[in-house]
């Protein structure tokens, strides 16, 4: 993102002109929902709320650079009356009973402001993440009430009780490595975090949409469970032997959702050094190679609906953490004992359970050293590859041979061009 704000410095006109057109932009995005939900501040408002912001930092930073006089005076005073407009807004909601307290609009406003002055101080990235991110929430609001509302008591209490956890472990863990293997708990536990957060994020998504289709039921329930999509899919085919065909599908998007966890755990851990780019072209080719079969085989319009387990437990998040942690000693004392064929032999091994565990376990290997770039490229490979051949081996069960050879022959077809895109 300095490159952006490099390219405002160096533009043909004021850099400050530009600035502003973008707080004017962002101010229309985050505008937009509430406009067309109708409500007391659109599109327009939102817009000049947002240069406001900016034009006043301008105004107290051009002073700060002549005077010396840094205090935000300007700013502060626009933010004031933006909450007085904020307060006019909701008691003209408690007049009308029919509109309610204008909450969401008049914080909406606030966050509107907040992204004019970031804009303005060069903050381009946050602005733009904090404006698309609060449209989001403001779009999906049907959704994440619907959501919010379908929690057990006891999935709720488990939520709260892992937020904590890993809130409040993580800053705790040590940041540099540990010794002897060089292992840095801080990324272990962002790790566990993140796999556990996909989990609940397409839980979600399943539960809101599953029964949209089998791209919905098979992507989105491959990133929350790929093994439970492979097991809904077995119970409809022994029940509909006609439902080979979207079963196949779903299967396959699964396995893609598989891979492209596996391949985004690689790429983002190992973002700030050496980027594990081997892993790239193979698993890409799997994820790109399924969809591509799904969408010439399919008929993306059969609704499916699937049963998964809530992810909403400590226990659950524990557990992987507990497999995550097997794994890495396993494969630590693999490696010591029979060098780096066994430790890839560990990760194949531990990829017919979890091959997010042993993607993981390769990613944090690699980060401290201990493995090299080619090692663990070929270790996420294995474990991904086991992943899929342990699906396509599940399917055997299945009543329908249509089935079981549409899979594995599919499967075997994916292993090839993983296979060609790696030469």
């Amino acid at each position: 993102m300095t490159g952006v704000v490099d390219l405002f410095a160096n533009a043909p006109i004021d850099s400050r002109v530009v600035k502003l057109a973008l707080a004017i932009a962002l101010g229309l995005f985050l505008g937009l929902e509430r406009e067309w939900s109708q409500k007391a501040a659109g599109i327009r408002t939102f817009a000049l709320v947002s240069v406001l912001g900016a034009m006043f930092t301008f105004y107290d930073t051009g002073r700060c650079e002549a005077t010396g006089s840094c205090l935000p005076v300007l700013t502060g005073i626009g933010g004031l009356l933006v909450v007085l407009l904020v307060g006019v807004l909701m008691v003209n909601g408690l007049l009308d009973d029919d509109e309610g307290l204008h909450l969401t609009t008049a914080v909406s406003m606030m966050v509107a402001y907040g992204v004019g002055v970031l804009v303005a101080v060069g903050d381009i990235l946050p602005a733009t993440v904090v404006a698309v991110s609060s449209s989001l929430l403001l779009v999906f609001k049907r959704e994440l009430h619907s959501f919010a509302w379908g929690l057990s008591r006891e999935e709720l209490r488990s939520t709260i009780e892992f937020s904590i956890l890993a809130f409040v472990v993580y800053p705790l863990l040590p940041a540099e490595p540990v010794t002897p293997l060089g292992i840095e708990p801080r990324v272990v536990w962002l790790m566990v975090v993140t796999v556990a957060g996909i989990g609940i994020v397409n839980y979600a998504i399943v539960n809101a949409y599953g029964g949209r289709g089998v791209a919905v039921t098979g992507f989105f329930g491959g990133l929350a469970s790929s093994t439970a999509v492979v097991g809904t899919m077995l119970d409809h085919v022994r029940q509909r032997p006609e439902a080979a065909r979207y079963a196949v599908a779903a299967v396959l998007l699964a396995d893609a959702a598989m891979a492209l966890r596996n391949l985004a755990i690689a790429i983002a851990f190992t973002a700030s050094g050496d980027v594990l780019v081997g892993a790239i072209a193979p698993l890409g080719a799997l994820v790109i190679g399924s969809v591509v079969i799904v969408a010439v085989t399919a008929d993306w319009s059969e609704e499916v609906e699937i049963s998964l387990d809530s992810p909403f437990s400590l226990r659950n998040a524990l557990g992987f953490g507990v497999l995550f942690l097997l794994v890495i000693v396993a494969g630590t004392l693999a490696q010591a004992r029979f060098g780096t064929v066994g430790f890839l032999v560990t990760a194949a091994l531990s990829g017919l359970v979890s091959s997010a565990s042993a993607t993981t376990t390769a990613v944090v290997l690699y980060r401290s050293g201990s493995l090299g770039h080619d090692a663990a490229v070929l270790a996420v490979l294995l474990a991904t590859a086991a992943s899929l051949g342990v699906k396509a081996a599940l399917t055997v069960t299945a009543s329908s041979r249509t089935f079981t050879t549409r899979v594995v022959a599919w499967t075997a077809a994916l292993f090839v061009l993983a296979g060609v895109s790696l030469s």
